[in-house]
Formats: structure tokens, C-alpha cells, sequence
């Protein structure tokens, strides 16, 4: 229980793959002018996330070490994850084209989205990830949760400052400030709230 509640805030709050790593800004700060929006698009980069680390993690430790093949694990993974996107984006269009429509060029963009190559290179640093969550090995479970929970951490986010640069829209701020300023400003302030969370433990 202990290790999962490690993961949870790691990936969610303490490791967040935005606002701490910086990774994943693109979308960040372009689909979170409505939290429909970003909320659609942390779903598919949550389910991507995870995907990506249960099928990269197996090809990395089981076909690419054994055959002295890692220097082609960004090859691959870029690939994995280009296939992965490709899916989501045929089933978001099917199932719903009002979000597909929102999401834009984003959607494809997911594919360079450096979070999620940015997972799928974190979690086959076995032991630099072992020693983060506190577990004695890097295991497929545990690289398949922190790529759930690092998801979830980027959903968290991209939400946190929809809803932000919803309200700012009602505020009566200087005109030098509005649109883009005020969310780098709103964006600098979350960043450094989730900070505090690497002082946990």
C-alpha cells in the first residue's frame, strides 16, 4: 500500500510531468482554454500514457537489452506511441467529433508530445526509478501504474488551469496582462504549488 500511495504522489503531484518536469507544455497552454477540452485531451494522453508503458517496457527489457539494441529505444518507442495515437485519434473522431474537432491539431501532435515519450523513458531507468517510489526493482506492473498515474497528473494539471483561465476571463485585469501573460503567470504559480510536494517523505 505504501509503494502505491509513492507512485500516486510522485507521478501525480510530485514528479507531474508538467508542472514540475516541464514536459507536455504544447498542449498544456493550447487546450486549456476550455476544461472540455482539456479534460478530453487528459484522457487521451492518461490512456496513451498507460498503453505506451505496458507495451514499451516489455520491448525494451525482453527484445531490445537482450539483442544489445537499447540505442534504438526512442526509435521504437516514438513508433509505439505514433501507432498508439493513431488508434485514439480514429476512435475519438468515430465516438466523438464535436471533442475531435476541439482538440485539433493537438491530437496528432500527441505523438511528439515529449510526456509521453518522456514516461516511456522514465520508467526503463529501472533503477533510478526504483529508487524514486522506494520498491527494491522496477517491475511492468509498477512502470504501468506511474504511466496511469503520470496521466492522471497531466489530466490534473491541464484542468487545474482551464478552470483557472476560465475565471480569468471574469477578472477585470490591466489589458498587459491578458490572454496569454495571465496564464503563464497562473501556470508559474501552479508550478510552484506542485513543488512543494518533493519535500513529502
Amino acid at each position: 500500500m505504501g509503494t502505491f500511495l509513492m507512485i500516486i504522489i510522485m507521478a501525480v503531484f510530485a514528479n507531474n510531468f508538467i508542472l514540475v518536469q516541464f514536459l507536455g507544455i504544447c498542449p498544456f497552454l493550447g487546450l486549456s482554454k476550455s476544461r472540455a477540452n482539456a479534460f478530453g485531451m487528459g484522457v487521451a494522453v492518461t490512456l496513451i500514457m498507460t498503453i505506451t508503458c505496458l507495451i514499451t517496457y516489455p520491448i525494451y527489457m525482453y527484445i531490445l537489452v537482450p539483442l544489445k539494441l537499447e540505442y534504438l529505444e526512442i526509435i521504437v518507442f516514438i513508433f509505439v506511441i505514433a501507432a498508439l495515437v493513431q488508434m485514439i485519434e480514429n476512435i475519438i473522431k468515430r465516438f466523438s467529433p464535436a471533442l475531435y474537432k476541439g482538440m485539433g491539431i493537438y491530437l496528432p501532435l500527441i505523438t511528439t508530445n515529449c510526456a509521453v515519450l518522456g514516461v516511456a523513458e522514465l520508467v526503463i531507468d529501472s533503477a533510478a526509478m526504483a529508487n524514486l517510489i522506494g520498491v527494491p526493482q522496477m517491475s511492468l506492473g509498477y512502470s504501468v501504474l506511474y504511466g496511469f498515474f503520470g496521466g492522471v497528473g497531466f489530466t490534473v494539471a491541464i484542468i487545474l488551469l482551464s478552470g483557472l483561465r476560465e475565471k480569468t476571463d471574469y477578472l477585470d485585469i490591466p489589458k498587459s496582462l491578458k490572454g496569454f501573460p495571465i496564464t503563464m503567470v497562473a501556470a508559474c504559480i501552479m508550478a510552484m504549488g506542485f513543488y512543494v510536494f518533493n519535500f513529502i517523505g
